[in-house]
């Protein structure tokens, strides 16, 4: 057992744990997060991504000892009851089906548009591709990851706009 720290959408907690213990298992168990979830436990499926420092990380396969950085959550995506453009946009476009994978699917885009705000298509499909959807909604998905774009874009031009 270890005390170590670790900032989780914001807010700062500690821990006395075993340091191998997935971080996946604090955020929910510790934190009663329910935003990622435990898919495959090998890392493959995407279901349990978090990000860390804005890039996207399985928090199953992660030692919360080596989560260093600031965490990001499905749920702290959200600013002051306001959803995030990409969450708005899975919403609009009525991405889920069963809606297990999308935690992954929603942080890995949120991810993709930080790194690249005006993806081609082709940019999408593969920055998405690492996160497994058993419904087969990729097309929602893409539309949902232009539509944020679109959105973000033209939030950005209006800020600098002055509106």
């Amino acid at each position: 057992m270890r005390a170590f720290t670790l900032r989780v959408n914001g807010e700062t907690h500690t821990f006395d744990l075993d340091p191998a213990t997935p971080l996946l298992y604090i955020l929910r168990n510790d934190l009663g997060l329910r935003g990622p979830r435990f898919g495959c436990g090998l890392g493959q499926c995407g279901t349990c991504t978090v990000l860390v420092d804005g890039r996207p990380v399985r928090s199953c396969i992660t030692p919360a000892s080596a989560a260093e950085g600031e965490i990001t959550t499905l749920e702290g995506l959200a600013q002051d009851g306001v959803l995030h453009p990409v969450q708005r946009a899975w919403i609009d476009e009525q991405v889920p089906q069963c809606g297990y994978c999308q935690n992954g699917q929603i942080l890995t885009a949120t991810a993709l548009l930080e790194r690249n705000p005006n993806p081609t298509d082709e940019e999408i499909r593969q920055g998405m591709n690492p996160i497994l959807c058993r419904c087969m909604t990729y097309y929602r998905i893409q539309a949902a990851v232009r539509r944020a774009a679109d959105t973000m874009a033209a939030s950005a031009s209006a800020s600098a706009d002055g509106r």
